[in-house]
């Protein structure tokens, strides 16, 4: 079966409020490079990957064209937008260059792949399974059984309930889906009044009549949000090649 067209947006808007520095995460240098950075070359160098689509916060899209795209030669970066005030917000800036035919007939009819800026280490084995999973389920996500014992809490803080360890998976990017059918969520969920959506599979568990498989990611693919993160990827980089 011949190879689906595949574009990721890669959502690099937020505000990293949590992470106490100057400047936005996605802009601190690790090992000589952005965060951002690495994050990038993953879909650039991946033969699953044919185009990408970068959110950037607003006013940005030229700094991040001039330093980011054209000094690290990412030729596969076909639109920088600005994004909005939420995370689906986002999404949807993204999903709108792909719904406006811009990127060509065979993105629409292909895949997308929905990824945090901030989780720099995904890599070509989970973009593989992500397309893998995609091609027979049509919506998925990257996630990994939790390794604690997770309590839902009442409002008052006190343990209410303790799910079953082996069925809690945290959940990662990138979000796959079929182009068409992430389009026609977003689409519906941009039509309603009140938005409660922290993912995308919750945008397509609200309103398409679809289930969304889960994929193996990695330990490592982990979201720079805190000073801690930070040190945790210092490690992880050091021995990457390892």
């Amino acid at each position: 079966m011949e190879k689906k067209h595949c574009t990721a947006i890669v959502l690099a808007a937020g505000q990293g409020k949590r992470m106490g520095a100057s400047v936005q995460k996605q802009y601190i240098e690790l090992d000589r490079h952005p965060l951002i950075y690495y994050t990038l070359q993953a879909f650039e160098d991946s033969e699953v990957i044919d185009d990408i689509i970068l959110v950037v916060g607003p006013g940005q899209e030229d700094y991040v064209y001039k330093e980011i795209v054209r000094k690290y030669y990412f030729g596969k970066v076909k639109a920088i937008v600005p994004g909005g005030k939420e995370r689906y917000d986002s999404v949807w800036m993204g999903l709108k260059v792909l719904n406006s035919g811009a990127l060509g007939e065979e993105a629409l009819a292909g895949y997308t792949f929905i990824h945090d800026g901030a989780r720099m280490f995904v890599d070509e084995e989970i973009l593989q399974r992500g397309y893998k999973t995609v091609e027979k389920y049509r919506a998925c996500v990257a996630g990994m059984p939790s390794k604690d014992t997770v309590k839902l809490a009442d409002e008052d803080g006190f343990a209410k309930k303790t799910p079953n360890r082996n069925h809690v998976w945290t959940v990662q990017t990138p979000q796959v889906f079929e182009t068409s059918l992430i389009v026609e969520a977003y689409s519906r969920l941009m039509r309603e009044d009140s938005i409660e959506v922290t993912d995308d599979a919750m945008a397509v568990e609200q309103t398409m009549d679809i289930p969304v498989k889960l994929y193996e990611g990695s330990y490592r693919n982990i979201k720079i949000t805190t000073p801690e993160d930070l040190e945790i990827a210092k490690v992880f980089l050091r021995h990457r090649d390892g």
